[in-house]
């Protein structure tokens, strides 16, 4: 096991580990625990229940976009839609 940088140990699992055992490995995740799989020893994937730390919440301003829109408005690169978004 090892301490990512966003937060929360994660385990590392092999990909042969899961295949093997994958609903155990599918119930740990789901009871919050964050894996990591590997394939031939690099990292390839992240398991993680969704709405985990670092997920956005479900009040997040980005999934009102669609109330932020006007009707013919000019269309706007990622950095105007943070600004619009999360600064109001």
């Amino acid at each position: 096991m090892f301490t990512l940088t966003w937060e929360t140990e994660v385990k590392t699992v092999s990909m042969l580990e899961f295949r093997r055992n994958a609903l155990p490995i599918i119930k740990q995740a789901l009871r919050g625990q964050r894996l990591l799989l590997t394939y031939r020893g690099k990292p390839v994937l992240r398991l993680e229940p969704v709405g985990a730390a670092g997920s956005p919440d479900e009040d997040d301003p980005f999934y009102s976009l669609s109330d932020l829109a006007e009707a013919g408005g000019d269309s706007l690169d990622n950095e105007e839609i943070d600004r619009v978004v999360y600064e109001g």
